[in-house]
């Protein structure tokens, strides 16, 4: 990865990340180092929690990119939802796309008036604190969206769980490259 990519990233190290949003210490194991953000996050699924990188993708991405990822991943494993919940993810997708229109904020705040512990209802919550815009709305999306993303493949048979994980994890930081370049190439332009 080049430096122009890192630069680009929302947090070039795992220490600005933990710097930025203090509650990711209480979510995760793994103290937080120099390295470049992907490079942690690379670590983190070779380490004893590899979960850990779920929480750090969550973090790392930008508010609605992460509501993004968090549905891509739940939308991987409708098998494990309901009919409601598939249902929201489709809602979830138009907000991320448009989350002005207000058909799409209208659905959003009706579904997070709804009192749920699902998957996909933590990450209705994401979505619903970057559309209040407090200071502190992209750690409590980033909480929400670890939240679902992690209810979600606890779900996922044992056998399948660290194939799912990684492959969780490597769209998310797929997701963050992406990311970056569109950064540098915006700051290029």
């Amino acid at each position: 990865m080049g430096q122009a990519m890192v630069d680009g990233l929302r947090f070039r190290t795992a220490r600005e990340l933990y710097t930025a949003c203090p509650s990711v210490r209480d979510a995760m194991t793994a103290a937080p180092d120099d390295r470049p953000s992907l490079d942690f996050c690379r670590g983190l699924l070779q380490s004893r929690v590899p979960e850990e990188s779920i929480t750090f993708c969550a973090h790392l991405l930008s508010g609605r990119a992460a509501v993004w990822w968090g549905h891509e991943c739940l939308g991987h494993l409708t098998d494990w939802l309901d009919g409601r919940d598939v249902e929201t993810l489709a809602m979830l997708r138009n907000w991320v796309g448009a989350p002005a229109d207000p058909d799409c904020a209208t659905a959003l705040h009706i579904a997070a008036s709804v009192d749920a512990q699902t998957p996909v209802s933590w990450l209705v919550q994401a979505a619903y604190a970057l559309s209040e815009a407090s200071s502190s709305a992209a750690c409590e999306a980033a909480r929400g969206v670890n939240t679902g993303v992690l209810a979600a493949l606890a779900r996922v048979n044992l056998e399948e769980r660290a194939a799912v994980l990684l492959a969780f994890a490597e769209m998310g930081m797929q997701l963050a490259e992406l990311e970056a370049l569109r950064q540098t190439a915006g700051a290029a332009s």
